[in-house]
């Protein structure tokens, strides 16, 4: 089988996509770390751990050998943003599309997922898929719109976009990659604290002035780090963010849920198969933030709920004690 799209890390997001780009009957060629999951996909075309409700396509291949994915033309990353780095060197890709599709901020470096990819496949043009998408969703072939923003501006764009749009997955254009980037790793640690918001049973109205602040400081850091405001007021910054922030469909929103009811974070996390990515970017953003003066107070919550340093009902006691100010969004 020659597959044009190779879909690099066979969790539910990743799956979910090989699933939406094989709807045409397009050939898809899927990796896995675990062999017994690329046995199951091949035989019984599901993937019980991550994706049990999808019948996968028959167009769609699994492997565990990353050197098929080097000469695929179109690659889309979704491995853990953490891993990010040593799976795209294993490839040892040398040219072509690579499309990221997992949202985060590397720890101990913090590079955005752009950076680490460009570091690790030098050759390649870099583009990131971003946006309001539950996996579920998505492989039952529901209705999806997106950000695809294109470092090589709009010829890639015309090189990708047939690539990956299908009828009910709709790309929208964007050249802001840094700006798609931060909408999906700040989401992501909001959500979890919006999830503490439902652990605790603080309400509706708690949640939506958390959204709404933590938009506010989306786009503080955003702009900061040289983010476009109407990227950010998309579908990659606040049309995730809502999405994300409403739902036990989010891995963050559900770990965020179990800390608030009382859970400890390592507990929460340990009880997971899929990776809540804010839990990872929430330090490493907190830091950035307090090194070039960003005021972040939802996500230094967050930082001190992952950590342990206060219960939740007294870091959200905190938040509700600030100073009153002036609503003005980026200040």
């Amino acid at each position: 089988m020659t597959a044009g799209v190779g879909v690099v890390g066979a969790g539910a997001w990743g799956t979910a996509l090989a699933q939406m780009l094989a709807s045409d009957g397009r050939e898809v060629l899927l990796w896995a770390r675990e062999a017994e999951l690329v046995d199951e996909i091949n035989s019984a075309r599901t993937n019980s751990l991550f994706l049990p409700s999808a019948r996968l396509a028959p167009s769609i291949r699994a492997t565990t050998e990353l050197a098929e994915m080097a000469a695929l033309p179109v690659l889309l990353m979704v491995t853990p943003a953490q891993f990010l780095a040593n799976v795209l060197a294993g490839i040892r890709r040398e040219g072509g599309d690579v499309v990221l599709c997992s949202k985060g901020i590397e720890a101990g470096t913090g590079r955005l997922m752009a950076d680490v990819a460009s570091a690790a496949a030098p050759g390649a043009e870099i583009a990131v898929l971003s946006g309001p998408t539950f996996a579920h969703e998505v492989a039952a072939g529901l209705p999806t719109a997106v950000t695809l923003a294109c470092a090589g501006g709009e010829t890639q764009w015309q090189r990708l976009s047939p690539a990956i749009a299908r009828p009910t997955f709709r790309p929208y254009y964007s050249d802001d990659v840094t700006g798609a980037e931060i909408g999906g790793a700040v989401k992501n640690v909001l959500a979890i604290a919006c999830g503490v918001v439902e652990g605790l049973g603080l309400g509706q109205n708690a949640r939506a002035a958390l959204i709404s602040r933590g938009f506010a400081e989306m786009q503080r850091f955003g702009l900061a780090l040289g983010a476009r405001a109407e990227t950010l007021s998309g579908l990659s910054g606040l049309g995730d963010l809502v999405l994300t922030c409403s739902s036990t469909s989010s891995r963050n929103f559900s770990l965020g849920k179990a800390l608030g009811e009382g859970m400890r974070a390592s507990d929460a996390l340990g009880a997971k198969n899929s990776v809540a990515e804010g839990a990872f970017t929430a330090p490493v953003l907190a830091e950035i933030a307090q090194n070039r003066g960003i005021s972040m107070p939802i996500v230094e919550a967050v930082v001190t709920l992952l950590e342990g340093g206060a219960p939740a009902r007294e870091v959200v006691a905190g938040l509700l004690s600030r100073p009153l100010k002036a609503e003005a969004v980026l200040v």
